[in-house]
């Protein structure tokens, strides 16, 4: 295990599923704090067959699971694009990783692009390069601390998504809205107070 994790109370695991470079990316939360503990790269280029590349994946995703001991994984769902042999790829290098962690009993959460996107710059639209300086302010990482590929810094803001929704409130199973939950939980709406105070 990584001595760097002992003192967090909460590590997420963060993955930018690839085919030629996976991102990777850990956060640790102390108390409401996420701080970026370690993001990287693994580069499959060199492999020249896929199922090679595969079975790197699921090497060096279960390599890191068993340094860092991540609590959760919050991966980034695929994007579904023209190519259908690059989309199957990619969905193989997901489902890989994914069985990495698995094999461990850590829970997992997909998150589409626009959603982390949206979930740390404000906007859907941001590109690669203005999530990795959003994390940098968020985070308060140092020009040292960025990584040469923004493949990691996505894997990054995935983890960084699954803290701030894991954070939400939570609508009860069947409730399909906040009005839906009122409805079903009126004792836990605060009474209203007067903004005045009554004439005697």
């Amino acid at each position: 295990m990584d001595e760097r994790v002992k003192n967090y109370d909460r590590i997420i695991m963060g993955i930018d599923p690839g085919t030629n470079i996976m991102g990777y990316a850990i956060l640790g939360v102390r108390g409401k704090t996420p701080e970026m503990v370690v993001c990287g790269v693994i580069k499959l280029s060199k492999f020249e067959s896929h199922y090679k590349r595969l079975y790197r994946i699921f090497e060096r995703v279960s390599q890191l699971v068993d340094q860092y001991l991540p609590d959760e994984l919050a991966i980034e769902a695929p994007f579904f694009g023209k190519n259908v042999q690059s989309m199957l790829k990619l969905g193989r290098a997901q489902g890989v990783a994914m069985a990495a962690v698995l094999c461990r009993d850590i829970p997992i959460t997909e998150y589409a692009p626009l959603v982390i996107k949206q979930s740390v710059t404000g906007t859907g639209a941001a590109s690669k390069e203005q999530v990795a300086r959003m994390l940098k302010h968020i985070l308060r990482m140092s020009d040292s601390d960025m990584p040469d590929f923004l493949d990691a810094t996505d894997a990054l803001a995935a983890a960084l998504t699954h803290y701030y929704e894991s954070g939400k409130p939570k609508l009860e199973k069947g409730a399909s809205s906040w009005a839906a939950f009122l409805a079903r939980n009126p004792d836990r709406i605060a009474p209203r107070r007067n903004k005045t105070p009554e004439k005697e």
